[in-house]
């Protein structure tokens, strides 16, 4: 198939190269310039481990390309996965739909063809309906555009085999007969093939999977924290707790591990963002867990300092640490 992903950050250079290694012909689009220009020297602008293998593998073999220009990507193909950033908005804990809602505005009006718009940014629920009236407004073909959501479930360092041997395939419609769901199957057929469970289901429950997913992680991780907490002020061993848990298999034993918590672009943006719409919805009591797996995260962190402190003698003056 030929396919675009608009959007070539961490998620949409990843997806990129991967379905180039499904064998579909990829248009990877970008308003970095500078990005641009490295992709297609066969290069990430970031470490994620076998990305540049698998960029120069298939931009030396032209199956996978990448631009700046909307209008190119638009006359590529019917199908565009939008893999834009969502960022926490600077006063608030809600996620910043401004490039999402950037990239549909750009992309419709040059829709001159039918096409299926399959987002896979990270978004608050009821966020669908609005990308599909924005396309249904502003491109040429109106009701033609087809909006589905698929989204990711990648860990930093595991992207690749995460988007190519996913443990799950989420595939949000808003009917159940669409157009865009034989697309996608089509687009992920060898992965489908494979036996990959595959969920199809309708727009709000694929949006709040991802959300959902990293809030259950956090609170696993956080869950951990605070009974090492109670390890350190008791004597007992955390690390050999967690081995004990991690034996029921209701629990398991990933993500059991104490530390400093969790941070990175997604955890802690995901669970406030998901704790700003439940807000929004009216359901502030119902996530109240989130707001102390967040309160315990940064605690660890000041207490990393605290147990620092304690190593050096009481002051950490004039003292050098090594990490």
């Amino acid at each position: 198939m030929k396919l675009t992903v608009i959007g070539c950050g961490y998620l949409g250079a990843t997806h990129a190269a991967c379905m180039a290694e499904l064998g579909h012909e990829v248009l990877g689009m970008d308003c970095d310039i500078d990005k641009v220009h490295m992709l297609n020297s066969g290069k990430a602008p970031f470490h994620e481990r076998g990305l540049d293998d698998l960029l120069a593998k298939h931009t030396a073999s032209g199956r996978l390309t990448f631009t700046a220009s909307y209008a190119q990507a638009a006359a590529f193909a019917d199908l565009h996965f939008i893999a834009v950033g969502t960022p926490q908005q600077p006063s608030s804990d809600a996620y910043d739909l401004t490039h999402l809602f950037t990239a549909v505005r750009q992309l419709a009006p040059r829709l001159h063809h039918p096409a299926v718009i399959a987002v896979k940014s990270t978004v608050p629920v009821g966020t669908a309906p609005r990308v599909r009236d924005l396309l249904h407004e502003h491109a040429p073909v109106g009701d033609a555009i087809e909006v589905a959501w698929n989204p990711e479930f990648l860990r930093e360092s595991f992207a690749i085999d995460d988007t190519l041997r996913p443990d799950r395939l989420v595939l949000g419609f808003d009917t159940e007969h669409s157009r865009a769901e034989a697309i996608l199957r089509q687009c992920y057929s060898q992965i489908i093939d494979a036996g990959t469970p595959t969920i199809v289901t309708g727009w709000a429950t694929a949006e709040l999977a991802k959300s959902a997913a990293n809030a259950f992680l956090a609170t696993k991780i956080s869950f951990i924290n605070a009974i090492a907490e109670v390890c350190e002020a008791s004597g007992a061993d955390v690390a050999q707790l967690a081995s004990i848990l991690g034996h029921d298999i209701r629990i398991g034993p990933r993500g059991m591990r104490p530390g400093l918590g969790f941070g990175g672009g997604c955890l802690p943006k995901d669970i406030r963002g998901f704790m700003a719409r439940a807000d929004e919805l009216g359901l502030d009591q119902a996530l109240t867990i989130l707001r102390e797996v967040d309160a315990i995260n940064q605690r660890r962190r000041a207490r990393m300092v605290d147990l620092a402190r304690e190593q050096t003698g009481g002051n950490l003056g004039g003292k050098r640490i090594t990490v």
